[in-house]
């Protein structure tokens, strides 16, 4: 499964109505860091197709969602499972350390 598109339109159902866990990258075209992990998230989407969700959020495009989580440094990785939020990272963090915060 790839990862999903997150909007503000799509977000209920996708992250917060999910039954499985969701790990949510915030992130930008322009932010160089975010370039650089959205290999390994791609990854990560691969490698956990039907145990976890992976979604993207272009803060540009949805700066409501971003307040919302109070993005304020991209990338952000917010992990949310039954509608709580459960990990946070802000930076470009290892795979394992991601796949860390989805267990």
């Amino acid at each position: 499964m790839a990862e999903l598109t997150l909007t503000k339109n799509n977000f209920e159902a996708e992250v917060m109505q999910s039954r499985l866990p969701v790990l949510i990258d915030f992130w930008a075209s322009w932010c160089g860091p975010c370039r650089m992990l959205a290999p390994v998230i791609e990854q990560i989407a691969e490698e956990t197709a039907g145990s976890v969700k992976v979604g993207k959020v272009n803060v540009d495009e949805e700066p409501e969602l971003a307040a919302a989580f109070q993005v304020a440094s991209i990338p952000t990785l917010v992990v949310i499972r039954d509608g709580k939020i459960t990990q946070t990272a802000v930076g470009v963090q290892p795979k394992d350390r991601i796949l860390d915060m989805l267990r």
